[in-house]
């Protein structure tokens, strides 16, 4: 997920552990990404073998190893580190949680995990995008020695012990090293950003369709998949768990072909993109007005998920599949 300068000034990332229980051993851990409560969650799972899902940023490794010594887990218990794919808000502490938890193996798909091992050109990729915010919002994602991961392919187990584990499947659309994951004991479903941003406070979606990656049709294919597995709940990287099932994947669908719609109408208008922008902020407003309501909250999940970048994704996609029409031609 691409992230904008943020509309509200980042806080100390230091703070107590936040962490919610969620039952079967699960936990959430909010990773006070950016000082800010409800923006990026991780999930413990206090299994025979217990993994932790998504690290959150560099800069949240401190509050995400102080709340899982909080719970319990120590240096040496941490079987697992799993993440749903690379983007730094997901991924960049992924090198130092791995040296605080020395015996937990890094799982990720294989299109991320040459990254993590020699993250040279994804953080260098981070630095163009975000100048000197990048310091101040994620930090270094540090390497990950080669050895220690484990890297996914279109579907893959991880042993939580017990009997229990997570069945994995290559989950692209968001972006294309993207995996969803489904506890087999419990039917939570760890979705990362293929059904969107949730926003708890007001139950609404917002798109996460951000560049290079992003693909309209593998994202809805995506959440097909999602829905095929019949999960029980819905784990959400951003921000946190919903047993609203039918209603999120229909709204997560709805957001799509809304953005979608909307940045193609102005492409193919020929507005440039800071027209096409406006354009589609306006229809937001409109459209999605509720959330709007409370700019306190809006503000937040624009720090985290700016339209500027989802547009940019769209629009970006967009040109990939005008050229791919054009060269059939």
């Amino acid at each position: 997920m691409d992230h904008p300068t943020p509309l509200v000034e980042s806080r100390s990332t230091q703070s107590e552990p936040v962490i919610a229980e969620l039952g079967a051993g699960v936990h959430s851990i909010d990773t006070l990404m950016g000082g800010f409560e409800g923006i990026t969650s991780s999930y413990f799972i206090a299994s025979d073998r217990p993994a932790l899902i998504e690290t959150g940023a560099a800069l949240s490794a401190p509050n995400v190893v102080a709340s899982l010594g909080a719970l319990g887990c120590g240096p040496t218990d941490l079987a697992t580190i799993v993440v749903t794919h690379i983007h730094l808000d997901h991924a960049g502490g992924v090198g130092d949680l791995a040296k605080a938890f020395p015996n937990a193996r890094i799982v990720v798909h294989e299109r991320g995990a040459r990254h993590l091992a020699d993250p040279t050109k994804l953080v260098a990729s981070a630095y163009r995008v975000f100048g000197p915010k990048m310091d101040e919002m994620f930090g270094p994602l540090l390497p990950t020695e080669h050895d220690r991961i484990d890297a996914l392919g279109e579907r893959g187990n991880i042993d939580l012990g017990g009997g229990r584990s997570l069945e994995t499947f290559h989950n692209p659309g968001h972006a294309s090293h993207h995996v969803a994951l489904i506890d087999s004991q419990t039917g939570d479903l760890y979705t990362g950003d293929a059904a969107g941003v949730y926003v708890p406070e007001t139950g609404d979606l917002r798109p996460a369709t951000p560049p290079p990656d992003f693909d309209f049709d593998l994202a809805l294919n995506s959440l097909d998949a999602m829905e095929a597995v019949s999960p029980s709940r819905l784990l959400f990287s951003h921000f946190g768990p919903t047993t609203d099932i039918d209603r999120v994947f229909s709204e997560s669908r709805l957001q799509l072909h809304h953005w979608v719609e909307w940045v193609r109408k102005a492409h193919h208008e020929g507005m440039d993109f800071d027209h096409a922008l406006l354009m589609v902020l306006a229809k937001d407003r409109e459209v999605n007005s509720k959330f709007f309501d409370n700019p306190e909250v809006s503000e937040k999940f624009e720090h985290l998920s700016s339209s500027e970048a989802q547009v940019s994704g769209i629009w970006h996609w967009l040109q990939k599949t005008d050229q791919s029409n054009s060269s059939i031609r």
